[in-house]
């Protein structure tokens, strides 16, 4: 439904730091299914941890945030060049099993609330149907120029 040029005309993030790389689908105001292909060459591997390669529980979750503004949005067919989303908040994250290299991890997202420019949602991260995480996020849309100038709150 989505591949890495649509991802990148939507997210501001850049390798090595985008995490998602397919979306598979959407359904505007409701869910995401996205999946991020996990492989040995992420740099992230040769700190964590030399000789027993894992996946960052944080990038797990930031994978997840990220597929949240994509959700956000393709729902409000928002302009990417005018407007950002900035994670505010993570409740309740779990970690359940190891991602290592060679893995699929699968992103999905459900709404559990929208008003205005907020967002709440809950993830969950899989591989091969197994839960490996998840959590709920707590995401804002702003106006690029106001965020420049220090008019909202923390980036992700």
């Amino acid at each position: 439904m989505m591949d890495i040029s649509e991802i990148q005309s939507l997210l501001p993030h850049r390798y090595p730091f985008l995490l998602v790389d397919r979306v598979v689908e959407i359904v505007p105001g409701q869910k995401l299914t996205a999946y991020k292909n996990v492989t040995i060459n992420e740099p992230f591997f040769n700190g964590h941890f030399p000789g027993h390669p894992v996946m960052p529980g944080v990038l797990i979750l930031e994978a997840l945030a990220q597929a949240t503004a994509i959700l956000a949005y393709k729902t409000e067919s928002m302009d990417p060049s005018r407007l950002v989303t900035y994670l505010m908040g993570v409740d309740n994250a779990r970690f359940r099993k190891p991602v290592v290299p060679g893995d699929r991890l699968q992103l999905d997202i459900e709404v559990i609330r929208h008003k205005g420019a907020i967002w709440k949602t809950k993830g969950l991260a899989t591989v091969d149907g197994v839960k490996v995480a998840e959590g709920e996020f707590l995401a804002t849309v702003v106006d690029k120029n106001k965020a420049a100038k220090g008019d909202e709150g923390a980036a992700s």
